[in-house]
């Protein structure tokens, strides 16, 4: 048996060195790291008492808060599998979830008790072995020591379609997720001093993962159960939140708000922005708006999540403030514990010049030992030690990488290449637009003609001659869009990723599995 952390360990650490210091505040009231520790073991308590085995999957229904904070612990502390629940998800998609991951328990807050009702019948008889409890239930007694988990067992099972459609589930162990916690407090220098505002859905690793790493640190969480702009902004300034992570739209959308101006957000020391490509423009606005240290994040769910950073070495911070703020807005530099190389069709390593494009492969600790019962989607991304991420990207002579596109997201028009991240970021440079999405076509000339959704700030009258002028006079007339789609909204995994998809196939709304 591997000796390395586990997932409980990380409670048992808080609670010995700072049980009657914070761990919580929320709506539910303050709870100490001794008050956590034992929530979690009476929760365990009752999936040990429901019969729940180590090795089983449980299945979490449950809004940011305690309960999901207290639960992940839970199923960890039994040595059972945590299967996160994306509670945007139709009956009928949750049903399909269940009968990938056969989960022995289902632990639901009451929001969602319709939810699973549906997706139970229409799981059919194989719905009869699987156990619900309402994520209040708490066993009288406390569970005794957790369950000795080696560290290469199975601790989360994130069930995904992605922008792809096609399900599969990720498998992370206790010893992808842990080393991914402890390199993020070395990489972010966390500290019990931190108060982590868990504003993005825990269900999604652009949170989760600091659960475990703001407890093994001893932080605090705080928690919006449902991510409302203003709503976000009031617990920032109300709970003196020091550090987070939130995909674009949810800065973009932040940023926009009348009141940003006017909050105390002084208690910020880092916001970090993960889950989608951002614009220079909109970083510049984030700086402005949080007036601390913006890092650009990018990472897999099948990498627990984070791949690299923007957050600049000595050697950057001594750059004239132009040059520094190139970094911060670039993809960035490896995650500590990541080995990362953009590589040819060939598998070499190309140029680090800044220009030559090839798709990123990654080893490391963090990374997924595969794809829950499926060897066939394992060994097309996992291949000669290393993980194939379909991002294009390139590299410059620091290491720091720009991810120019997904693979599958290019464009090919008339022969010719475009990179949507590009044309994303022009857009983002007009002023009425706060969301755009640049995706491809078929078209019997073109083979692909480029095309943009665009969502415009409430009250702009822009149009899409005004846009495509816009877009004309910085950009090549190829990688201009040819058709431009002025929406209300755009269509979202989960996870809050744009399903582009969805664009392509010509839909409008609603939202994807993360």
């Amino acid at each position: 048996m591997s000796g390395g952390p586990t997932i409980a360990d990380a409670l048992l650490r808080s609670e010995a060195r700072c049980g009657d210091a914070r761990g919580y505040v929320g709506p539910e009231g303050t709870r100490t790291y001794a008050e956590l520790a034992s929530g979690a073991r009476r929760a365990a308590q009752a999936l040990i008492e429901r019969g729940v085995r180590p090795g089983e999957r449980v299945v979490l229904a449950a809004e940011n808060g305690l309960d999901f904070l207290e639960w992940t612990f839970a199923v960890a502390w039994c040595g059972a599998v945590l299967v996160p629940l994306n509670w945007r998800l139709a009956p009928r998609e949750v049903a399909g979830l269940f009968a990938l991951c056969e989960p022995r328990a289902v632990v639901r807050q009451g929001a969602f008790d319709e939810l699973v009702r549906a997706a139970l019948a229409d799981h059919g008889d194989a719905a009869d072995s699987i156990c619900v409890l309402d994520a209040n239930e708490r066993a009288t007694v406390e569970a005794g020591a957790p369950h000795r988990s080696d560290e290469n067992d199975l601790a989360h099972l994130y069930c995904t379609s992605g922008t792809t459609g096609e399900p599969k589930g990720v498998e992370l162990s206790h010893r992808n997720v842990c080393q991914h916690a402890l390199c993020a407090i070395c990489e972010l220098e966390l500290t019990d001093r931190d108060v982590w505002g868990h504003v993005a859905p825990m269900f999604h690793l652009a949170d989760a993962w600091a659960t475990i790493a703001i407890t093994f640190a001893g932080g605090v969480h705080t928690a919006l159960p449902r991510f409302e702009p203003r709503a976000a902004l009031e617990l920032f300034e109300r709970r003196r939140v020091t550090v987070t992570n939130l995909v674009p739209t949810m800065l973009a959308l932040m940023v926009a708000d009348e009141s940003i101006g006017a909050r105390d957000l002084s208690a910020f020391r880092l916001v970090l922005s993960g889950g989608a490509s951002i614009a220079p423009e909109t970083v510049r606005r984030v700086e402005a708006a949080f007036r601390c240290e913006y890092v650009q994040t990018y990472g897999m769910t099948e990498t627990s999540p984070y791949l690299t950073l923007s957050r600049l070495g000595p050697i950057e911070r001594a750059l004239p403030e132009d040059e520094r703020f190139r970094y911060r807005a670039r993809t960035g530099r490896p995650f500590l514990g990541i080995e990362l190389e953009v590589v040819d069709a060939d598998g070499n390593q190309v140029p680090r010049d800044d220009a030559t494009v090839g798709e990123i492969r990654v080893r490391g600790a963090t990374v997924t030992r595969g794809y829950w019962r499926r060897p066939d989607l394992t060994e097309q991304v996992l291949r000669g030690g290393w993980l194939y991420t379909g991002d294009l990207a390139r590299i410059e002579p620091r290491g720091f990488v720009e991810i120019v596109d997904r693979a599958k997201d290019m464009v090919v028009t008339g022969g010719e290449n475009v990179y949507t991240t590009e044309v994303e970021n022009a857009l983002f440079e007009h002023h009425a637009v706060i969301e755009a999405a640049v995706y491809g076509e078929p078209d019997p000339v073109w083979g692909e003609i480029v095309c943009a959704a665009v969502v415009l700030r409430d009250g702009e009258g822009s149009d899409a001659e005004a846009l495509e002028r816009h877009c004309r006079a910085r950009l090549a007339a190829y990688k201009c869009p040819r058709r431009f789609r002025i929406l209300d909204g755009l269509p979202r995994t989960g996870s809050g990723k744009i399903a582009k998809r969805l664009l392509r196939e010509g839909r409008d709304g609603g939202a994807l599995p993360s």
